[in-house]
């Protein structure tokens, strides 16, 4: 009876796996659907606040720091506070994501980062100003790592790299927005125009909640088949709706259907261990550079080159606007190019600007502007595709996970980032800092060049079984 029962067991476990792997082949000849571009729309505007949202304080602080009296040391506290929040929030909600799903634990994640955006509105000093923006950071930092693998899940391996990194542009554009908000806002209505503006998101939450759908492939990862099948079909009908004819869907004998649950042991076995520590040294060095740059430049020209805050602002808006356009080509063009190229050419490409300004002694503001607005555009081209990259190297089981864990190190760059200019601009220089970032960012290339393999034109169960 018992050897009856086994047989049965593992007759239904094989047509599940049967099951899931042709629901997976179903989705990879999909094209982009209506409900598709509805997900990543409504995702993407969640994306695009949490980018606005991790960059307002870079805009509030021209004035807050001398509206407070800081000194370099609490000023880099304010900023790294949120960075040390979104470490924090990166790995419980990656972690909370495998097990509930995406959809939940995204409306949670926004609605803590707007509700924090709030209480910002009303901190009175630089202690309650930097509790708050942690407490900002769990909602910022748990959101971005469970969005980033929801849409890469709903994407195909035909131009996943544009479709993705369309999307993750929306980020891009809401640091822009961000400079551009602090450029018209903050000089006439004062630095907590910037967080009333970052209470918007909470209204994301309805359609997030009710009228998107779970990531198919985390329910064939749950074996909850039949809810994954009905979302399968529903874009199936959309597609031959708007007058596309579906070829039929052809299993890979490489895919292998995924297991119910992955673990943080798994993350560092013999296939993705070696994978983990080079997205790692990558989360950590790319953020490092970008992060120390945008958030600081503002507040370097006011107090360093004594620019009025409005010029001030409006050179580090010039800067992310730089590396939007330089964003907007990197998702035409990866496809084509191939990510390990792409990462190795830009990551060498922003060690020249930034070497450059250390033996020129960045000496004044127009340089630093010069110089510094292409190696952050280079870099930031590697930081914004990061996500696309961390999705296709790890399984569905630990997609969320995996990008908690990593952007985890992106926090611990963010954070480190501000730090070691704060250390090196209260010795009375400025230029050692660009320095320490091209050493950096070559480091963080050599790794890639050592390490990385290529993922363009696969799917993501043949990347990662």
């Amino acid at each position: 009876m018992d050897m009856i029962l086994m047989d049965d067991a593992k007759r239904r476990s094989a047509t599940s796996m049967t099951e899931g792997a042709r629901l997976i082949a179903r989705l990879e000849r999909l094209p982009v659907t209506k409900p598709v571009m509805w997900a990543r729309g409504c995702v993407g505007m969640a994306t695009f606040f949490d980018g606005y949202t991790t960059i307002a304080i870079a805009y509030a602080m021209p004035i807050l720091s001398k509206e407070w009296a800081l000194t370099p040391a609490a000023t880099a506290a304010i900023i790294s506070s949120g960075y040390f929040g979104q470490l924090i929030g990166a790995v419980i909600f990656g972690w909370l994501a495998e097990r509930l799903g995406r959809l939940p634990v995204l409306a949670i994640a926004i609605a803590i980062f707007a509700a924090m955006s709030c209480a910002c509105i009303f901190a009175w000093d630089a202690h309650s100003l930097m509790l708050f923006r942690f407490l900002q950071g769990i909602g910022t930092g748990g959101e971005v790592p469970v969005a980033s693998a929801y849409v890469n899940e709903l994407s195909g391996a035909k131009k996943r790299g544009r479709f993705f990194l369309l999307y993750e542009l929306l980020f891009l554009v809401g640091l822009t927005s961000a400079g551009a908000i602090g450029l018209v806002l903050v000089p006439e209505a004062g630095w907590k125009a910037m967080f009333i503006v970052g209470m918007v998101p909470v209204a994301l939450v309805i359609p997030l909640r009710f009228f998107l759908s779970e990531s198919p492939r985390w329910l064939i990862g749950k074996g909850r088949l039949a809810q994954a099948e009905a979302i399968v079909a529903r874009l199936e009908a959309s597609a031959i709706r708007s007058g596309k004819v579906l070829p039929e869907p052809a299993v890979p004998t490489t895919v292998i259907a995924p297991k119910a649950q992955g673990s943080v042991k798994e993350l560092f076995g013999p296939l993705y261990g070696p994978r983990t520590l080079l997205l790692w040294v990558m989360w950590f060095g790319a953020y490092m550079i970008n992060n120390g740059l945008v958030t600081w430049l503002p507040t370097l020209y006011k107090t360093v080159f004594n620019m009025p805050v409005g010029q001030a602002i409006g050179y580090g808006f010039i800067t992310t606007g730089a590396a939007l356009v330089a964003s907007f080509i990197c998702a035409l063009v990866i496809d084509r190019v191939g990510r390990r190229r792409w990462y190795i050419g830009a990551l060498a490409f922003a060690v020249i600007p930034l070497a450059a300004l250390y033996l020129q002694g960045a000496s004044n503001a127009l340089t630093v502007l010069l110089l510094a607005t292409p190696a952050f555009a280079a870099v930031q081209t590697v930081t914004y595709s990061l996500y696309l990259y961390s999705g296709e190297l790890y399984p569905t089981r630990l997609r969320s996970l995996g990008a908690g864990l990593g952007s985890a190190w992106l926090r611990a760059g963010s954070m480190a980032g501000p730090w070691v200019i704060g250390m090196i601009v209260a010795q009375g220089s400025v230029a050692p800092v660009f320095l320490v970032f091209a050493v950096v960012s070559a480091f963080t290339g050599l790794a890639v060049w050592l390490r990385a393999p290529e993922t363009t034109g696969k799917s993501l169960e043949t990347l990662s079984p």
